[in-house]
């Protein structure tokens, strides 16, 4: 799947430098693009986009269709009229993080202004009429998410499952009655959808326009708390209460001593297979529209997910249950022909889960910090890796590769500084190179990294609730010099893209 070599930067659209409190899909997206560019970068990995619920984790999203109002550009509201330029907060100085309570109390009133002057303008404007159409278009998961999150904000923000029964249930009179009275509110939640995706996709226009393809994220599982599993409840294992007996996990591993316990629900894979696994074709589709490839974070999971009881309080007591296997890849390639999808296969692999990547040809991934804890035939060294795979110094779960280095014991480093050839006084830029001169046609590295940056600004934790997905650029660390540089060692190994090769 993967044809040519390539090279990218992993930073998430909340961490870009800008006017306001975070990161948008404004001005500071399309000067990263611009950025991306003068560095000889051909991708721009993001994490997911959807609107992110406790603890603002991208990978636990209110919806797995929806995107996140978080990221609407107040700026650009403005430019097209639906703010006020006076509406517009000052800018707010640049800081290295970001206070999401803080930002939403800001944005919360202007995007609902926004809004309310929107939907109270003509209906044949042009954008009234893209508006009409979007919501027709998406009407499969936008009529549900809209509901259900202005339902949420009646209830006090509880999850579904704590709403009065007759609409956790979504018994028809009840659904008639809270849609007529939220109408409003609802009439609300579509237009930020609207105007997130007019934002997102003129801005992925842009990005393909410079030769730069945007590489998305896909969790595999989605949040009981969300308009998906509210909305569809047999297609996941509940109870009749719409509790899970059973949650998502994985077992201990690399990360955590307990393991991970993420109490995602767990999918009901046969009743999916009857109706050819409709709902993910869709969510595929949906994001392969959005994105030009895909990375399906914890692919293992399809070929057999760590299951853990729902009163369990770490990840250690569970046993792995089957998921769809090959049929699942089967009837979604025969749906959508092959798909830009990467498997993200690490942690605890077997030879099975392996089998499944290759046989639909996947390409996998390799991280550079865990190439040197044993002996040359580890996997992730540079001289194992296939073409068909996808090269990282570090992953937004990983420490920088700085903090790691730093990390590391004496005999460590000298088996690194070895491999390497180098005496990596400059880390991680020599790990840099080496992703760079791997035979995996792809090689992302992560925006903290080429800036050479510690701890601090690590991205996440796993196993820990706080203190995650905050980190932010600063307008000044987006320097030339780096920018050159990466440029040059691209040159040197081939990964240019094409819109260089010629000139």
């Amino acid at each position: 799947m993967l044809k040519a070599r390539q090279s990218g930067i992993l930073l998430h659209p909340t961490s870009l430098a800008g006017p306001e409190g975070l990161g948008t899909l404004g001005e500071e997206a399309y000067l990263f693009i611009d950025y991306l560019v003068t560095a000889g970068q051909g991708v721009w990995q993001i994490l997911p986009l959807g609107p992110t619920g406790y603890g603002d984790c991208p990978y636990s999203s209110f919806s797995a269709f929806a995107g996140n109002p978080d990221l609407i550009s107040l700026p650009q509201l403005a430019a097209v009229g639906d703010l006020n330029p006076s509406d517009l907060p000052l800018q707010v100085p640049a800081e290295d993080r970001v206070d999401f309570h803080a930002c939403r109390q800001v944005r919360t009133p202007l995007l609902n202004k926004a809004a309310q002057k929107f939907l109270s303008s003509k209906q044949d404007s042009v954008r009234q009429q893209n508006f009409a159409v979007f919501c027709q278009q998406h009407a499969s998961w936008l009529n549900d998410y809209a509901f259900y999150r202005a339902m949420r904000s009646t209830q006090e923000d509880k999850g579904w499952y704590d709403w009065p029964i007759e609409i956790r249930d979504r018994h028809e009179s009840a659904l008639v009655e809270w849609g007529t009275s939220l109408s409003a509110e609802i009439a609300l939640e579509k237009y930020l959808q609207f105007a997130f995706y007019e934002q997102w996709f003129a801005l992925k226009e842009y990005a393909n326009r410079q030769g730069i393809e945007i590489f998305g994220d896909l969790p595999i599982f989605v949040a009981l708390d969300s308009a998906d599993v509210w909305a569809n409840r047999d297609l996941f294992q509940l109870d009749e209460k719409g509790r899970p007996e059973l949650v998502a996990g994985v077992p201990p591993d690399y990360f955590s001593e307990t393991g991970q316990l993420w109490g995602n629900p767990l999918y009901a894979w046969d009743r999916m297979a009857e109706d050819g696994y409709s709902w993910w074709k869709a969510r595929l589709q949906w994001n392969l529209q959005q994105c030009d490839l895909v990375r399906i974070d914890h692919f293992r999971g399809f070929e057999a997910c760590w299951a853990v009881p729902a009163s369990e309080t770490t990840a250690s007591n569970g046993f792995w249950q089957p998921g769809p296997g090959a049929h699942f890849f089967e009837q979604i390639k025969q749906k959508m022909g092959d798909l830009s999808l990467i498997a993200e296969d690490l942690g605890i692999i077997t030879l099975a889960v392996e089998q499944l990547r290759d046989q639909f040809k996947l390409p996998g991934m390799k991280i550079l910090q865990f190439a040197f804890d044993s002996g040359p035939d580890n996997p992730y060294l540079p001289h194992q890796y296939s073409r068909n795979s996808v090269v990282y110094t570090g992953t937004h779960d990983n420490n920088t590769s700085l903090a790691w280095w730093q990390s590391l014991d004496t005999p460590s480093k000298q088996r690194i500084r070895a491999y390497l050839d180098s005496n990596c006084r400059e880390m991680p830029w020599p790990l840099i190179r080496s992703a760079l001169a791997s035979p995996a046609r792809l090689s992302i590295i992560p925006m903290q990294d080429l800036l050479q940056l510690g701890a601090k600004s690590r991205m996440n934790r796993p196993g820990t609730a706080d203190g995650n997905w905050n980190w932010r650029l600063t307008p000044s660390q987006l320097e030339p010099s780096v920018a050159e540089r990466l440029k040059q060692l691209c040159e040197l190994f081939n990964r240019q893209p094409d819109r260089l090769k010629n000139r």
